[in-house]
């Protein structure tokens, strides 16, 4: 079960010095490649009046809930250990990347830059594990709705988390895969 959130909208001001036309009936809109939280923009069109205009208006989504900080300043190639590790109350969308939400999906793992007490910890602060090496004999594993083959190959390159990696199986077909557990790949069909 995933635990609660507690969302915040603050929404900014327009530009005082637009002169904007009345309208009778402004769209919203979530303009493309732009964020839904964190510091964002909500886009408004006037679809019916008098005069047509679109602007974009500033706002900050916060989502507050429990997920994983350090204890302590950590420098860079720290190995995580539970002492470095503590629950707290964070806004999870005011900086990119997914937030750990516990503290397991951290621990072993080495960081890739260094990082202040208090620091909310994300996927992207680790660095790629090394799943394999390349003649290594892995897992390949394909699936897809309602269907899972599992077959063993020959890595041709080291296999680091979520990279592309190539794999010889039995028959001597080359598939492509990415690295996603010890000696196991996944490909995508």
């Amino acid at each position: 079960m995933s635990q609660p959130a507690r969302i915040e909208v603050q929404v900014g001001q327009l530009d005082p010095r637009l002169k904007l036309a009345p309208c009778d009936k402004i769209e919203p809109y979530l303009p493309a490649h732009q964020a839904a939280w964190g510091r964002t923009r909500i886009g408004l069109r006037c679809v019916q009046g008098t005069r047509l205009w679109n602007v974009s208006l500033p706002m900050t989504v916060q989502v507050w809930m429990k997920a994983v900080v350090t204890t302590a300043a950590l420098p860079m190639g720290t190995t995580l250990e539970a002492r470095h590790l503590t629950l707290a109350e964070v806004d999870i969308a005011a900086e990119p990347g997914v937030a750990l939400l516990k503290p397991s999906q951290a621990l072993g793992r080495s960081l890739a830059r260094a990082l202040p007490a208090g620091d909310t910890l994300r996927q992207s602060d680790f660095k790629a594990r090394q799943w394999f090496a390349a003649g290594e004999n892995v897992k390949v594993i394909a699936s897809g709705p309602g269907w899972r083959v599992v077959t063993e190959g020959q890595a041709l390159s080291a296999g680091i988390e979520g990279m592309p990696v190539k794999v010889k199986v039995e028959s001597g077909r080359l598939l492509q895969g990415r690295a996603v557990a010890d000696r196991e790949v996944e490909v995508m069909l």
